[in-house]
């Protein structure tokens, strides 16, 4: 009971970010009782049209990639700055390395997890 009361102000946070959606974006029905899709001149359109969880998954990736690769790029580039202006100092050389073997690793992550998406979603499509 002590941890509700200490906490109720994030309960109430994380429900409110949960349930407010559901309510924000919700579809009425028109005069003829169907859900009217979206009408751009008149809304905003959903840019998420994933029907299954396959697709929604290879959209969230996609637009995951589109944002990471420049980020990377940018990390590579700070890194080779760092790299430049260490200028022989032992320790900045070693926070430019590191710097580097990290956006290294991000890289990989990233491109390995849009690899293993691809991979499985091909070999559950093959299967059925």
């Amino acid at each position: 009971m002590k941890f509700i009361r200490e906490n109720l102000w994030r309960i109430f946070l994380i429900a409110f970010l949960v349930v407010s959606p559901v309510f924000s974006f919700a579809q009425w029905p028109d005069a003829t009782g169907d859900v009217d899709l979206c009408n751009p001149e008149k809304e905003i359109c959903n840019p998420i049209t994933a029907n299954d969880l396959p697709e929604f998954v290879q959209t969230i990736l996609v637009g995951v990639i589109k944002i990471g690769i420049p980020i990377i790029a940018l990390a590579i580039v700070y890194s080779g700055f760092l790299f430049v202006a260490a200028r022989g100092n032992a320790e900045k050389i070693t926070k430019a390395k590191k710097a580097l073997l990290y956006t290294l690793i991000g890289a990989a992550i990233l491109l390995g997890s849009w690899a293993i998406a691809k991979l499985i979603s091909e070999t559950v499509l093959g299967l059925g």
